[in-house]
Order: structure tokens, then sequence, then C-alpha cells
């Protein structure tokens, strides 16, 4: 009974389908109509002019996009927990040639407006010291916490008044849109850049860059061919794209994850580090008791000293879900 990660969850059938429609002779790369259909269906979604682009990867949409922001002599102001810090292996700085990436704190992974603006003032403005020029956030962060619209456009805002870059890392921002119940368009206010998850989500290899500066698409349309990750035959991930925006599946799938994420929640009680507010959940647990639950068949992954994290997904199986449930809640 699995509970590592959304990443390991099954491809959702109509994401299958939409391949299978897409399997027949057609132009290569980006040039198929699924393709270039992306500007108009995410246009759509955000009730505004935007273009998008597909990558294969949530690490290439995330570094792609920051490079888009910054300089190989800037830096990007980041949570000391964000993905981009511990888990990417070094691609943003790879793929921006060297900008440095400059760590704030925060509970849950979240940064706020005032310890943004802590850490860019403490930094002397001169030649010595690498400036800020970009913002990224992750929503829902990597500890499970959403930020709401008002707290993202306070971002946006600050961002804008010193000049930089905002970006976010939407890995699950289907959840967090789900949490809060506002338009996708209300969680974006003042971002340059959406790393739009799908993999997690329903997906099998597809995510997507959406731009809200149009400037930005040429540059990244180069940077991502020189990565690697234009793949000739493009539009299986575009219909992948397609699929999962299509009677707003991308949400259907989300809402099931957060929803069984909730009944852990319940169970886990005081355990909880923080509140449960997507489909991740970090519980305070002994070595012991961790062992308990894995001698009873659970699978999941020790996140910190006495820490647990589990997470759940669109087809997490109720029955599984219960019976951790409970599990947890005799220990």
């Amino acid at each position: 009974m699995r509970f590592f990660s959304d990443n390991a969850a099954p491809v959702h059938p109509s994401v299958m389908a939409a391949m299978q429609a897409a399997d027949a002779v057609d132009t290569a790369y980006d040039g198929d109509a699924l393709s270039r259909g992306l500007d108009a269906r995410f246009s759509d979604l955000f009730g505004c002019e935007v273009k998008a682009l597909w990558v294969p990867t949530g690490t290439a949409a995330n570094a792609l996009a920051l490079a888009a922001l910054c300089p190989p002599y800037g830096g990007v102001i980041c949570h000391r927990d964000s993905h981009v810090q511990n888990d990417e292996c070094g691609a943003p700085e790879f793929y921006t040639h060297g900008a440095k990436l400059i760590l704030g704190e925060g509970k849950g992974a979240k940064l706020t407006a005032d310890e943004v603006t802590r850490v860019a003032d403490a930094i002397a403005d001169d030649v010595h010291r690498v400036q800020p020029h970009a913002l990224t956030v992750t929503n829902a962060t990597e500890y499970g916490c959403v930020y709401t619209p008002d707290e993202v456009a306070a971002l946006g805002r600050l961002a804008k008044a010193r000049g930089w870059g905002f970006h976010m890392d939407g890995a699950r921002f289907a959840n967090a849109v789900v949490t809060l119940g506002c338009t996708p368009a209300e969680l974006v206010e003042g971002v340059d850049i959406l790393s739009f998850g799908f993999v997690k989500n329903g997906g099998l290899s597809a995510e997507a860059l959406v731009f809200f500066r149009p400037d930005l698409v040429e540059a990244t349309e180069r940077r991502r061919k020189r990565a690697g990750h234009l793949l000739s035959k493009g539009r299986y991930l575009a219909a992948q794209i397609h699929a999962m925006l299509d009677n707003d599946l991308w949400l259907e799938t989300a809402r099931a994850a957060n929803a069984h994420a909730q009944i852990l929640a319940k169970a886990a009680g005081v355990r909880l580090i923080n509140p449960v507010e997507a489909n991740e959940l970090f519980l305070t647990m002994t070595a012991e008791e961790a062992a308990r639950l894995r001698a009873q068949g659970f699978q999941f992954y020790d996140w910190a000293a006495g820490e647990i994290r589990l997470v759940t997904h669109w087809a997490s199986v109720p029955r599984e879900v219960e019976a951790l449930a409970r599990a947890i809640a005799t220990l």
C-alpha cells in the first residue's frame, strides 16, 4: 500500500486515450495542431492572453522558467525547503549558467512578502554581491501548504516593485486551486511564468510552461531545444495536457487526491506538523511507530528526524486509505 509519492500514480485513462488518438502522422516537434492549440486552451483557462509550451518534466519547467527570468550573474530568492533548492540536482543553476539561489525562511515552506523583503534588504547593492533578479514560490508548497490569492498578489507586487521576475512552481497547482475554491486566474496575480503540473495529477510525461509575459517565450523555445527537451513527437505531450484540461479533469483528479488526504489528516490529529491543505501530510512519528506501520504493508518516506511524509493521489485506493487511517489512529 504505497503512499510514497503522487509521481508514482497511474496515468488517467483519458490521458492514455488522448495519446492513442494522437497516434497518427503529423508535423514533428511542436508544429502539430495539438501543440499549437495550447495557447488558446490556457488563454481561456486564465482569462487573458498567454503563451504555453510543453516540457516533459517539472525540473525542466522550473529550470527553463528561471533561466528566462534571471541572468547568470543574478540571484533567485526561494524558500530554503523549496524543490528548486533541494530536489533539482542543481538544474536551476545549470540552466541559468550560474545564477545563485538566495534562501528565505517561513513555516510550511511558505515565503511572505516581509521575509522576502528582509532577505533582499540584507544584500548590499554593490558589485561584490549577487543581486536578486527573480522570485520563485511553490504552490502547493513542499510541506503541503497553499498560498492564497492575496499572498501571491502581495509577492507579485513586491517582485514588480523591485524589478524582479516572478515564477510559480505549480507541480501541485491543481491541488491548491481545489483547496482554495478560487479560479486559476486568481492564484497567479503578478506571476510571469507558471510551471503547470500534470504528471502528479494524472498525466504521463507532460508539464506546461504558461507565460503571462509572451516576450519571454522565444528565448525559452531556444533554451528548450538546446537543453534537449524539444521532443520530436511533441503531439503526445500536448495530447496529455488537452485531455487533462477537458471537462476540468485536472480539478477532478486533484479533488480526489485532496479528499483522500483529509481522511488521513483526521486520523493523524496532533501528529500533523502543518495543516493539510493539499495531498501531502507530514506527521511526527518515532522510528518504532513507523516500523509498525510498515509491518502492516504501508510504504512511505521518512522525511526528517521523527517525521514521515504521506502522499495521496487521484487513484489512491479508498480501502487502503481507510486502513492507513485506522492504523495511524491506533498507534
